[in-house]
C-alpha cells in the first residue's frame, strides 16, 4: 500500500508522502540545473522530464498559443510552460444554454476543473455570477448538462483505477467562495455527491484538489465522499485546518506558494516544519504537496526540498 493511501485512510504511514510539481515553464527556465538538484532528492521526485524533449511533450494546455476544448472554450496563452486562461465562453447568453450539446467522449482523464470552473469557462465569471446569484433555471439546466458528461466519464474511466481516482476544481476565491457556502451547498454539493459517489461505490477512492478559501465546506466534501482534500494553506489558514480537518479529514498540504520566493532558507524550514507540528498525527491524515514555479529561487527550492525531507520523517 501507497503511504498516500495509508496518509488517507489513517493506516498509520511510515513517514508523511510528499508530492511535488513544478510547471513545465520552470524547467525551461532553470533546465539541467533543476534536473542536477531535483536528482539529489529521488525519495521526493519520481518524474524528472528528458529537458530535450520538454516542448514536444508538452500539453496543448501549456503551449504558447490557443485552443478549443471539446466543449468550445477558447484557451489562450502567452508563455510557454505556463497555464492556459479561457478567453472565448461558448454560452454567453442564457439562451444559449438551451442549445448547448454535451461533448462525446473523447477520451483522457477528467481534467483539473472539471464542475465549478467548467460553469464559468462556459459563461463567463461574471455571467456565472449572475446566473447563481439570481438562481435562473437556465443554471440547474447547465449543471446538469456538465454532471452528465463527468458521470459518463467517470464510468468509463473507473474500470482502469487501481486505487485512488483524482479530480482537480478549485471552489474557492482567496477569501472565500464566491456563490457562498449555502449556494454551493445547494446547486453543486448534490453534483460532487453524485460524482464521488460513483468512485466510492466502486471501492475506489476520491483524491481532491481545491485551490482557494475552502474550509467552511470542507466537511460536506468529505460526505460527498472525498477521502483526502489538497488544501492551500495560506488561502484556509493553518489554524483553520486544524480546527476542521485534524483527526477528521485527511489532507494533502499545499506548503504555501506565495511563500516561497520571498522567505529565507530558514523561514520555509520554520514553514514546513510548523504545518507538520500542527497537523500530523501518527494515525495518519496528512501529506504535503510542493508546487513549484520559476519565480521560485533555486536555492529556496533545496530549502523547501531540506525540509520536506527532514520532517516527513517527524513522529511528535
Amino acid at each position: 500500500m501507497s503511504l498516500l493511501l495509508k496518509a488517507m485512510t489513517y493506516d498509520y504511514p511510515e513517514e508523511l508522502p510528499v508530492s511535488v510539481g513544478a510547471l513545465p515553464a520552470m524547467w525551461k527556465f532553470y533546465g539541467n540545473e533543476l534536473v542536477r538538484l531535483a536528482s539529489e532528492y529521488p525519495d521526493l521526485i519520481k518524474n524528472i522530464p528528458d529537458i530535450e524533449k520538454l516542448d514536444e511533450n508538452m500539453p496543448a494546455a501549456y503551449r504558447y498559443g490557443g485552443y478549443t476544448d471539446e466543449w468550445g472554450c477558447v484557451w489562450s496563452n502567452i508563455e510557454d510552460g505556463m497555464n492556459s486562461i479561457v478567453t472565448s465562453h461558448p454560452v454567453p447568453r442564457r439562451e444559449d444554454i438551451l442549445t448547448l450539446k454535451v461533448p462525446e467522449y473523447g477520451g483522457g482523464n477528467i481534467e483539473h476543473g472539471f464542475m465549478y470552473l467548467r460553469l464559468l469557462d462556459l459563461r463567463g465569471f461574471e455571467e456565472a455570477m449572475l446566473d447563481f446569484a439570481e438562481e435562473c433555471e437556465e443554471l440547474k439546466i447547465l449543471i446538469n448538462k456538465v454532471l452528465d458528461y463527468n458521470c459518463m466519464r467517470i464510468e468509463r474511466l473507473l474500470p482502469g483505477v487501481t486505487d485512488i481516482m483524482h479530480f482537480g476544481d478549485d471552489l474557492g476565491m482567496q477569501k472565500g467562495l464566491a456563490v457562498g457556502p449555502d449556494k454551493w451547498r445547494k446547486y453543486l454539493k448534490p453534483c460532487f455527491m453524485k460524482m464521488f459517489g460513483m468512485v466510492r461505490g466502486a471501492g475506489k477512492y476520491v483524491y481532491l484538489h481545491t485551490d482557494g478559501c475552502i474550509y467552511e465546506i470542507m466537511p460536506d466534501l468529505a460526505e460527498c465522499g472525498a477521502t483526502m482534500i489538497n488544501p492551500q494553506v495560506r488561502a484556509n489558514g493553518l489554524n483553520n485546518l486544524e480546527r476542521v480537518c485534524k483527526g477528521k479529514i485527511p489532507i494533502n498540504l499545499d506548503l504555501d506558494r506565495q511563500l516561497f520566493p520571498f522567505a529565507t532558507p530558514s523561514e520555509l524550514d520554520d514553514h514546513v516544519r510548523e504545518c507538520v507540528e500542527t497537523l500530523y498525527l501518527p494515525q495518519g491524515g496528512l501529506g504535503l504537496s510542493i508546487e513549484l514555479n520559476y519565480e521560485v529561487p533555486l536555492d529556496n527550492v533545496a530549502a523547501i526540498f531540506s525540509a520536506a525531507r527532514k520532517y516527513r520523517k517527524y513522529k511528535g
